[in-house]
């Protein structure tokens, strides 16, 4: 066992979605104390925010062996394997169970958000000594308090979904967009469900050309034919449609193919009315409504916008750590071209582990989404790896850390924004695409090339 950071110390983990419940359990595994600080007020906090939608990942993809061999002792009965759940039935039937056993549950404090990190007693600057201090954490607490934890390790698995990018197409907020908040969505909102009242019967524009505008816009056309009042706008900044709705029949992903086809209908009948070319400016409201500039005309009158231009690492809290982040994808520099968008589907990933982890900051890892930084792509199973390898290197186990062991499906299965894959479904699933899943095949090269999901 290593003595990174002060010998007795815990491993913290910072959120506890799954890859930080599941890095929990293997901590556990390998007889490490893990201290697993989450935000929110329950686990899979983050997901619960779209638990309406569902993957496109059957459950077979969806749970880490480790943890599965924790949890039937239990008395835990596996899904079924082939079966596609919500972001709800993804926490309710793996998180929570997980996060429940008696080995797990005390070494979890939900309302612990961590608002900073550093060594104890060294800025960024000072080196000599560095590597032996603990991590110090501040951390607010539920009841709106400050404690300080020390730490020997940190796995950093808090996820990009509480910074999604805003609507100005140069990465900045536009004027107008912070003061019109309250009629902003960044994400996929409930709109047949928790939402409804917010977009019925109003004017609404969704921006971005993903997988999660799909899904918004395909739930608000449904909504249109129960409400007809409701209008919809889609903008997107790309020129033209080209590859826009992915190869349809052709598409060797059925859902996939068929989500793209039925977005083409919807904008083909006028359900939905397509603006291309569209780079937001700024954002006026007057008694008519909210009116949305570009930067070669303007949109509305509109009441509602629900924004799915994807999501950011939140890089401040580690602000006093030496991190060897990619430039441009802000993600370990080891990972970047790995991952980079440009060159690289969820299909074309390698399975990677802590060496391409690590940072400057020994001892501290991002693992997961925000692993990831500002790519828009993720894989569940590959996040398991992560910290499976992650863990052997936080307790000496270089062996371990450096065997890939991820076995992947056979056919390809791409994300989206939120972490979701195109995994052929059903012809009978809700048109929607949150889920997680992989896209190697068993040798760990690309079973299937992907077109890129943004």
């Amino acid at each position: 066992m290593s003595d990174l950071g002060g010998g007795g110390l815990p491993v913290a983990v910072i959120g506890a979605g799954p890859i930080g419940v599941v890095a929990a359990a293997h901590l556990v595994s390998r007889g490490e104390t893990p201290l697993v600080l989450e935000a929110g007020d329950a686990v899979g906090a983050s997901i619960r925010s779209w638990a309406h939608v569902r993957l496109f990942s059957p459950w077979r993809y969806l749970v880490d062996p480790v943890a599965v061999s924790m949890l039937e002792p239990a008395g835990w009965t596996a899904p079924d394997p082939e079966a596609l759940p919500t972001g709800g039935e993804l926490v309710k039937g793996f998180v929570e169970p997980l996060a429940a056993l008696p080995a797990i549950a005390p070494h979890i404090r939900l309302g612990a958000r961590v608002k900073a990190i550093s060594r104890r007693g060294f800025d960024k600057m000072k080196t000599p000594g560095r590597d032996q201090a603990p991590f110090e954490l501040v951390v607010r607490t539920a009841d709106g308090g400050e404690e300080r934890i020390l730490a020997r390790a940190l796995v950093d698995a808090s996820g990009t979904y509480l910074s999604p990018n805003p609507l100005g197409a140069g990465g900045l907020r536009v004027p107008g967009e912070t003061e019109l908040a309250e009629h902003i969505f960044y994400g996929i909102p409930d709109v047949l469900g928790r939402d409804r009242a917010r977009y019925a019967g109003k004017r609404v524009l969704v921006v971005g050309s993903g997988h999660s505008a799909f899904n918004a816009l395909l739930d608000l056309a449904a909504l249109v034919r129960q409400e007809p009042n409701t209008a919809i706008v889609w903008a997107i900044r790309r020129s033209t449609t080209a590859q826009l709705y992915g190869g349809g029949a052709d598409d060797r992903l059925a859902a996939r193919g068929g989500l793209g086809t039925r977005m083409r209908a919807l904008v083909s009948t006028g359900v939905v009315r397509l603006v291309t070319g569209f780079r937001t400016t700024r954002l006026d409201a007057d008694a008519n409504g909210i009116t949305v500039k570009g930067e070669e005309g303007s949109i509305g009158p509109l009441d509602e916008i629900v924004v799915t231009t994807g999501f950011r690492p939140d890089l401040s809290i580690t602000r006093e750590l030496r991190l060897g982040l990619d430039p441009a994808l802000e993600s370990p520099v080891a990972l970047a071209p790995l991952i980079d968008p440009n060159e690289h589907s969820c299909g074309t990933v390698y399975p990677h582990g802590a060496a391409e982890l690590a940072h400057p900051e020994p001892g501290y890892y991002t693992v997961g989404m925000k692993s990831y930084g500002r790519a828009p792509t993720f894989l569940l199973l590959t996040g398991y790896e992560q910290v499976r390898s992650v863990v052997c290197a936080l307790v000496g186990d270089e062996a371990g850390a450096k065997a890939v062991e991820l076995v992947l499906p056979e056919t390809g299965v791409c994300s989206t924004d939120l972490g979701g894959s195109c995994c052929p479904a059903p012809a009978d699933a809700a048109p929607v695409l949150v889920g997680l899943g992989s896209g190697l095949s068993r040798s760990g090269r690309p079973s299937l090339p992907l077109a890129g999901t943004r």
